[in-house]
């Protein structure tokens, strides 16, 4: 009776080791990564990834011209004039509203249903220090606005490369890195440990987060306004880009590193080793030209020359009739490409159009208008309780339930809206 119950029991560990066995699938711990061979990109599925898709600008570094400001231009200068228009506590109020509206959810579902497969994050630095930024003045939200995107786009399967498109000092020298008019980035030791520092952070916190396909370590730098300089800078550029990914290699060695050329993403002579890691690509830049094979020329010779990949990181801006024959010549050429930008206020030029609220203008007047003085500023402030609504109306507007879809746009990428 006691080798008959023995044997049921042993029946019985077996019956629920093979149950177990059975309904429990064997999970692969090794998370699978976008990879490269050659000229191209090549899905955890074996399949060529061609990158087809949208930035999000302005979302995390804003621009002047998206406001439709001119002088007053960048993400720094914006901040100054809403505080001396509206005061510090409504300013703050209304970047977070603008961070919390601006991109949802809903904008990534609907990149998503077009046939997007991938999107383009441009962030500003400050996101990850304690510098004042966008409403707040310490325990920045950099990693909590990209970790919500990331649970957003693996919803939707959708690939994001992270892009500094702000970096310390600033990398470029001109309104779009928030700079002060020189790439200070490129000779200052304290701006590139930082810079580096940054990088080491993000690549830490992602280092196991397959949705991100890679890391943008800087936007356009170098821009052509300092010729007697140009060559000194153009010189620091690689080596940096050599801290930065030795940096990341510390603690990520799953994810590619995508490098930009000098003088807007343009410029490749200044790479001397041009495999200096084995997960490495490049990426390009280029609008406002023909749409002939001319004018791609110069990019498809380089990814040749290195046999590595290559991608239009920006480009666009321009008709429908234009974004078509761009599109169809990236095709041709075998260069993915992220179209500038999603939304865009007042403007065809985009996926989806921001409507321009009433009296818009009002606040435009007071951005270009003179405030070198406290006495213009004072002078020229406009109606507060007018503006404060304009700007709340403007919030409202951001979300996508109140944007105009360009369908022509969308096609024009090769997409469907």
């Amino acid at each position: 009776m006691k080798k008959l119950s023995g044997l049921i029991i042993l029946l019985a560990v077996l019956a629920a080791a093979f149950y177990s066995c059975k309904t429990t699938p064997v999970s692969n711990t090794e998370p699978e990564f976008i990879t490269i061979n050659g000229p191209d990109l090549i899905a955890p599925n074996g399949e060529k990834f061609f990158i087809q898709g949208i930035n999000l600008g302005n979302w995390l570094n804003p621009e002047g011209y998206m406001f439709k400001f001119q002088k007053t231009s960048s993400a720094r200068l914006i901040d100054e004039m809403f505080r001396e228009m509206v005061g510090p506590d409504f300013t703050n109020q209304f970047w977070k509203q603008f961070k919390d509206n601006y991109i949802t959810r809903e904008d990534i579902r609907y990149i998503k249903s077009t046939g997007v497969n991938s999107i383009r994050l441009p962030f500003h630095y400050k996101l990850f220090t304690d510098e004042d930024y966008m409403g707040l003045y310490s325990n920045q939200d950099g990693f909590a606005r990209i970790d919500s995107l990331v649970e957003w786009c693996r919803e939707s399967d959708l690939y994001i490369i992270l892009d500094m498109h702000d970096a310390p000092g600033g990398q470029t020298g001109a309104n779009i890195d928030d700079s002060y008019g020189y790439p200070w980035l490129m000779v200052s030791e304290e701006s590139q440990d930082l810079f580096v520092e940054i990088w080491r952070k993000i690549a830490d916190r992602y280092k196991n987060e397959p949705i991100i396909l890679g890391y943008d370590l800087l936007n356009e730098p170098i821009a052509t306004y300092f010729p007697e300089d140009e060559e000194m800078l153009n010189k620091q550029l690689e080596p940096l880009y050599m801290k930065a990914v030795k940096a990341i290699r510390e603690v990520d060695n799953n994810h590619i590193v995508l490098l930009g050329g000098a003088q807007w993403n343009g410029n490749f002579k200044v790479f001397t080793d041009s495999k200096f890691d084995d997960k490495m690509m490049y990426t390009c830049h280029r609008y406002w030209c023909d749409t002939l094979q001319a004018n791609i020329q110069d990019f498809v010779n380089f990814r040749d020359s290195v046999n590595l990949p290559i991608y239009m990181g920006e480009t666009g801006e321009n008709t429908d009739e234009w974004i078509a024959a761009w599109t169809r010549l990236m095709i041709k050429n075998n260069i993915g490409y992220h179209y500038w930008p999603y939304k865009k206020m007042g403007s065809p030029r985009c996926m989806v159009t921001i409507p321009t609220p009433e009296n818009w203008d009002v606040i435009v007047d007071f951005a270009e208008g003179p405030r070198e003085t406290y006495e213009a500023v004072q002078a020229n402030r406009p109606n507060q309780e007018q503006v404060k609504r304009v700007m709340m109306e403007y919030i409202a507007n951001l979300k996508l339930a109140k944007c105009t879809i360009n369908e022509g746009y969308i096609r024009a990428m090769a997409m469907e809206p």
